[in-house]
């Protein structure tokens, strides 16, 4: 099913042209399908749209207008920063603008755009797709021709690895292990496992490698800024919509850097001569439209006022006015090529002195980094990318090092086209057996939640570091209540089929309302024990459940998420509410056992999970996952108490 090697480069862009064509079609279908096929209120309710806004301008950031949308009664919606957004009076079919959401808040949500929004008394909100990223990657294909490595990419050739003698005093032995391979080979895979310092440890190869030409890229924002957050005492740059970076680090992004230019001064001074030429354009000219010009050319109308003449009907006088229009334009066409000239001057200034640039897997396709290449790129969360996406960064360098875990979650798509789960980082493990390194150490959580992952997915490699080894909810002064189990790192609630899964009217999702009414049960015991409410997370796979649990916390700051929501994420204490329950023993889409690992690692020191032994068990590692919790934590019936 899944390809690993190509004989042409032909043959990998046609494989690979067909999926993005087959992605892009089912993430722009699903949102259209989905305007198309609910009403406002039904798609609100799913929280991809939002009605009833009321729309306040609220100022200027760079190149970009700021525009507020508030009500006062918000419902829950899954719209975050970063978004792309349509906007409409209601209709998004017939007419909208795009835009990007900047903030969200209890009761807002602010936008960037380019151009002004229209006026109208209420708007809408609905989440969309970004094409670009799309044809970023088409474009990348096309030149896979040109890139140095395409025997390496096509599975041709095996990658030279080379280990040196050099380690970072703050790396532990398997760490400083995978930084040795990584600095002289021509390209090498950083395997992280939860909670082992994966990112720790590509930030000590990149500064390795300071004085290179670098690219330090990622699938989302997020892990982007994560790297970037270690590498901030460099002189680092950040390419990206200012929406999508954290604020801390925004003086480092090329738009703030762009305009702290001293040469920007200049820039300003042109903007202001263009802004005060399309004034007096305005009020002391007339525009040649088609209908005033009546086919005469710029030359001509220039020609003609010049002689004092008018022609087709046109007055001397308006030809006049048309005349200078044309005139005023020329000057602004001249300051605009002038101040482009001056910012492109800046912009290639700041980008190929940096240290290091930091970018999305799409933005590296953008145009601050058209025609610039790189001595080596480092892709982080590559698991977690297709390969079309990460190829975009990648034919940019010689040399390339990931970072990511396979075994965790793989590439989100919306097309049922499982060969783009199959990451690049995936499939270089598969065809060349030395080009990775597995971190072996992890700080993250007790040894007993580590364990059963460690072996089940890990072939028990991963080991506990020794500090922490032993860490309970004790050492964080909760009280002991047998109703959570106790200081007992590892608890299984099994519902014994008495909390029925359920399935909403028309939703592909699920949720369980008995066993959703236990967990938060579950929170009030452990709030009521001292545990504060941040030390607390709550998982499940399904987001009709997440959805059904969240209005039953009410004002509760819990975290509630889908296993997604918690990649990369850790808390105190997490509670895994796995919602199947049925006749059939179906567990669904549960037996991704990825999805499981994900879950399963977040918490550090009490992981809960609550579920029907009898359904799950009809997945032979989720039995094995039951079988590890009777043996070496608690297993208990919802009725029993001990």
């Amino acid at each position: 099913m899944y390809k690993k090697r190509f004989e042409s480069v032909n043959e990998y862009k046609k494989y690979f042209s067909a999926l993005i064509e087959k992605e892009r079609k089912a993430e722009k279908d699903f949102h259209l399908n989905e305007i198309k096929r609910l009403s406002g209120i039904e798609r609100q309710k799913r929280g991809r749209g939002i009605l009833g806004l009321r729309m306040k301008y609220v100022g200027d950031f760079l190149d970009f207008k700021i525009y507020r949308f508030n009500r006062n009664n918000m419902p829950e919606h899954q719209i975050k920063v970063g978004d792309i957004v349509l906007i409409s009076r209601g209709e998004p079919l017939k007419f909208n603008q795009e835009a990007t959401v900047s903030a969200v808040g209890r009761n807002f949500i602010e936008v960037y755009s380019k151009e002004p929004i229209f006026r109208s008394k209420l708007y809408r909100l609905d989440l969309f797709v970004n094409d670009i990223t799309f044809k970023r990657m088409l474009k990348a294909l096309e030149e896979v021709q040109n890139y140095e490595q395409k025997d390496i990419l096509l599975g041709k050739r095996e990658p030279e690895i080379i280990e040196v003698n050099e380690k970072s005093e703050i790396l532990n032995p398997s760490q400083n292990r995978a930084l040795s391979k990584s600095i002289n080979s021509e390209m090498f895979l950083i395997h992280g496992p939860p909670g082992t310092g994966k990112t720790t440890t590509l930030a000590e190869v990149i500064k390795k490698h300071i004085g290179k030409r670098i690219l330090v890229t990622a699938d989302s924002n997020v892990a982007v800024d994560n790297v970037l957050e270690k590498l901030k005492d460099f002189n680092v740059v950040r390419i990206g919509h200012p929406a999508k970076i954290e604020s801390n680090l925004m003086k480092h992004s090329l738009d703030v850097k762009i305009r702290r230019d001293k040469r920007y001064k200049e820039i300003e001074k042109l903007i202001k001569k263009i802004d005060d030429l399309k004034y007096l354009q305005d009020k002391k000219t007339k525009k040649p439209t088609p209908g005033r010009r009546r086919g005469m050319s710029d030359e001509e109308i220039l020609d003609l006022a010049k002689n004092g003449k008018g022609k087709r009907g046109v007055k001397a006088e308006w030809i006049k006015e048309m005349a200078e229009w044309l005139k005023i334009q020329q000057n602004i066409n001249k300051l605009y090529d002038k101040k482009n000239a001056l910012f492109e001057e800046i912009m290639h200034s700041i980008l190929d002195t940096a240290d290091v640039v930091f970018a999305t897997n799409s933005a590296a396709g953008g145009d601050f980094l058209e025609n610039k290449n790189f001595d080596v790129v480092f892709i982080d969360e590559a698991a977690q990318a297709m390969e079309p996406g990460t190829l975009i960064p990648l034919i940019k360098a010689k040399k390339a090092i990931f970072a990511g875990d396979h075994k965790q979650l793989p590439p989100t798509i919306l097309s049922n086209e499982e060969r783009l789960k199959f990451s690049l980082f995936e499939r270089f493990t598969a065809l060349y057996k030395n080009i990775y390194h597995t971190l072996e150490i992890q700080y993250r959580m007790n040894e007993k939640i580590n364990n059963f992952p460690s072996c089940e997915f890990y072939e028990c490699r991963v080991k506990t570091f020794e500090k922490i080894k032993n860490i309970i909810i004790k050492d964080l002064e909760i009280k002991e209540d047998e109703n959570f189990g106790g200081f007992e790192p590892l608890v299984f609630f099994d519902t014994k089929g008495k909390f029925l899964e359920k399935i909403k009217k028309g939703s592909p999702s699920k949720y369980n309302p008995l066993e959703a009414e236990f967990v938060v049960n579950l929170v009030d015991k452990f709030v009521k024990a001292g545990a504060k409410e941040d030390y607390i997370g709550i998982i499940t796979p399904y987001k009709d459940h997440e959805e059904y649990i969240k209005k039953l916390l009410k004002d509760k700051k819990i975290e509630v998420k889908s296993v997604d929501g918690f990649q990369g994420r850790e808390k105190e204490i997490i509670i895994l509410s796995l919602v199947r329950a049925n006749e059939k023993e179906q567990i669904g889409f549960l037996d991704d056992l990825r999805r499981l690992n994900v879950a399963i690692t977040r918490a550090k020191r009490k992981l809960i999970v609550v579920g029907d032994t009898k359904t799950l068990s009809s997945n032979k590692t989720y039995k094995k996952m039951i079988g590890y919790f009777e043996k070496n934590g608690i297993l208990r019936g919802i009725n029993e108490s001990r």
